[in-house]
């Protein structure tokens, strides 16, 4: 077991620091990276978790230490939630904004570029709506958790005019 409360405390505020180390990697490399989840990037997951472990514990490897680095995590995560739920530019800076990829029938080549898109990735999203190429897609939008949004000229209704500027999309 632990050996002081000094030792729980030193425990909270490694897990604290590494928590947010890595939200902020993984939410540095990117959308896509995060919504396909590739073999390789379950192995670097994988192993990431691991090399962290004994930075959140430091030499302290008691079920004690492993519980309290655990309840930090579990309680971080709750409250990094909920701030979302309650700010949204604080969401947005946690999760990111949504990107356009297409934008009234063409591809948007460097916001896919920024996002590590690439054609074939879009091309595969549109085949997976049913959608023949670009050229048909009014709007494909890559969103906060790595999918891709595709709206068709089809879906838009006849009597709904598109805005010429749309706030919630990156469009640079």
């Amino acid at each position: 077991m632990l050996t002081s409360s000094h030792a729980a405390l030193e425990i909270v505020l490694r897990t604290v620091v590494i928590y947010v180390l890595v939200l902020l990697g993984i939410r540095l490399t990117g959308k896509r990276e995060v919504g396909q989840m590739t073999p390789f990037d379950l192995t670097l997951l994988l192993l990431l978790s691991n090399s962290v472990q004994n930075a959140m514990t430091g030499p302290d490897t008691s079920l004690l230490g492993g519980i309290v680095a655990a309840l930090v995590l579990l309680t971080m995560n709750f409250f990094l939630a909920e701030a979302s739920g309650l700010n949204r530019r604080f969401r947005r800076f946690i999760q990111g904004a949504p990107t356009l990829l297409i934008h009234n029938g063409e591809l948007v080549t460097a916001h896919c570029a920024k996002e590590h898109v690439s054609v074939d990735e879009v091309q595969r999203a549109l085949r997976e709506h049913g959608v023949s190429g670009v050229k048909d897609v009014a709007l494909a939008v890559l969103e906060v958790d790595g999918s891709i949004s595709v709206l068709k000229y089809d879906d838009i209704p006849d009597n709904v005019k598109p805005h010429k500027r749309m706030k919630f999309l990156q469009r640079h």
